[in-house]
């Protein structure tokens, strides 16, 4: 531990990092702690951040705004692979990789002896964040706290917080574990943690970016998506920026109570854990995407896109972004996108994503080929078709014809 004289912590004001700061200059000798918070859009959390680190001990805060760099290189990938871990948006997840790399640049610009951050030894972010340090500083020791120190609760980290002046925005009733960016927010812990437990949606302060489908709008409302190669690049025929979409599109999702989900899901440390996500603006923007691929994918290039949706959610979620497959992988989807471009068209009503239209220059799909009118298709080429397909299930059928005849 002396040999520890300065140590950058990814800092994000709340409860963990908030004690953290006073921890290491207890535990490590008096050493400087550089602070860094990354703005990846969790709006007003970042209000009086610097006064407070400064007050707790640190030496500086350096506060990054990561939002163009998470949505184009983080979301974006994401969206584009159509990947969910057991149906969850991936909010978190893909969100620590770009704050991770971040404030390793920091720490190697700072000459830091390690970095510190505030996960527990419970869950997935403490993986996260330190595969993303191992793959641009392979060498810097990492502190995690969780691991290290006596405290055992988000009770006991109450506690120390309190005995050492230490000012929180939570209350011991309503000490959620939260996790908000521009994407989304997540609910963990208290009554949560039971699973039988409904979550709280019609009360007041617990849902943070919309409403619960009961108190939505009683009238429904279209919004209309146009993307360019798997990217949104319009709203409602406005021509707009992908960040700026998605922000606009979770007010609007919001308003209208779509995007919650409730997950017991399985955590990369082997536990199961239950969590409460709300996603409005990205639910609106995978169902879009979605539905303009149905219609501009070949159908084995989607299902084999679909397949590995599954291993990209996978490496996402525990926190393989910057590694070979995960790029070998996105490379694969980029060539899929080629085609993906069109408009989408939603209607938004008290909780639902309800298809309402799509149109594209490259569709695949033909009124011609598929309708129930009359065609130039002919259907007489089915028969041949139908012989060669099922030529395998008739010749196992004539062999258990053969050798049932044997056995009587």
């Amino acid at each position: 531990m002396g040999d520890i004289k300065k140590v950058v912590l990814a800092y994000s004001g709340g409860l963990d990092t908030s004690i953290i700061i006073p921890w290491l200059k207890e535990n490590y000798g008096g050493c400087e702690v550089i602070a860094v918070s990354a703005d990846v859009g969790q709006g007003p959390e970042l209000d009086g951040l610097e006064e407070k680190a400064l007050k707790t001990g640190a030496s500086k805060l350096y506060i990054e705004d990561l939002t163009d760099e998470f949505v184009n290189d983080f979301i974006i990938p994401t969206v584009k692979a159509g990947a969910r871990y057991e149906g969850y948006l991936l909010g978190t997840s893909f969100a620590r990789p770009v704050m991770a790399k971040r404030v390793v640049e920091i720490a190697l610009r700072e000459g830091a002896d390690a970095i510190a951050h505030g996960c527990t030894g419970k869950g997935n972010d403490q993986v996260r964040f330190e595969l993303a340090i191992k793959a641009f500083a392979p060498d810097m020791k990492i502190i995690a706290p969780w691991r290290e120190w006596s405290l055992k609760s988000r009770d006991d980290e109450i506690d120390y917080a309190e005995s050492r002046g230490i000012p929180l925005k939570i209350s011991r009733e309503t000490n959620y574990s939260k996790d908000r960016n521009l994407w989304h927010l997540s609910h963990e812990g208290l009554d949560l943690e039971n699973p039988g437990n409904e979550p709280r949606y019609n009360e007041p302060g617990f849902l943070e970016l919309g409403v619960s489908p009961e108190n939505a709008p009683d009238e429904a409302e279209y919004v209309e998506i146009g993307f360019i190669k798997g990217v949104p690049a319009s709203l409602n025929g406005a021509e707009a920026s992908a960040k700026d979409i998605i922000y606009r599109l979770s007010e609007l999702g919001g308003k209208h109570g779509v995007g919650l989900y409730d997950i017991v899901e399985n955590r990369l440390v082997g536990m199961k854990s239950r969590g409460v996500y709300e996603t409005p603006g990205g639910a609106i923007l995978y169902r879009a995407h979605e539905v303009l691929e149905s219609i501009t994918l070949d159908r084995d290039t989607s299902h084999l896109k679909e397949a590995l949706a599954l291993k990209f959610a996978e490496f996402v979620y525990n926190g393989q972004w910057f590694t070979p497959v995960r790029e070998a992988v996105s490379a694969f989807v980029d060539k899929t996108q080629e085609t993906v471009t069109g408009r989408v068209r939603l209607k938004l009503y008290k909780g639902n994503i309800i298809n309402a239209g799509v149109w594209s220059e490259c569709s695949l799909y033909s009124e011609e080929l598929a309708s129930f009118g009359e065609s130039d298709y002919d259907q007489r080429g089915a028969e041949g078709f139908i012989n060669l397909f099922g030529l395998p299930v008739k010749v196992r059928a004539r062999l258990k014809d053969v050798n049932r005849d044997k056995t009587t």
